[in-house]
């Protein structure tokens, strides 16, 4: 028999991480008291870090991209007008 791959909650990995970002034990311990490999714990401790930056730039990031994907709508519905002006035209000849 296979065993089946845990998959922890976004709230649990956080929760995990933040434990063992404060240092206030080991991370074996952690891993023995969360039921999760020292691997697991290290890589979501990294990812923590390494994310923490993109908390506040999100606010940036979602602008920039509802305004590419507005600018883009627009296009489409610049394109979808000539279309259909050239349709009309042919269709009354």
């Amino acid at each position: 028999m296979s065993k089946k791959k845990r998959q922890h909650p976004p709230a649990f990995k956080a929760k995990v991480a933040l434990a063992a970002l404060k240092n206030e034990e080991p991370i074996s311990e952690l891993a023995s008291r969360f039921g999760v490999h020292p691997t697991m714990i290290s890589k979501w401790k990294q990812a923590l870090v390494d994310g923490a930056a993109d908390l506040f730039d999100k606010g940036q990031k979602s602008h920039q991209d509802s305004e590419a994907q507005i600018d883009e709508l627009y296009r489409q519905i610049g394109k979808l007008q000539v279309e259909r002006d050239f349709l009309a035209k042919k269709l009354s000849l």
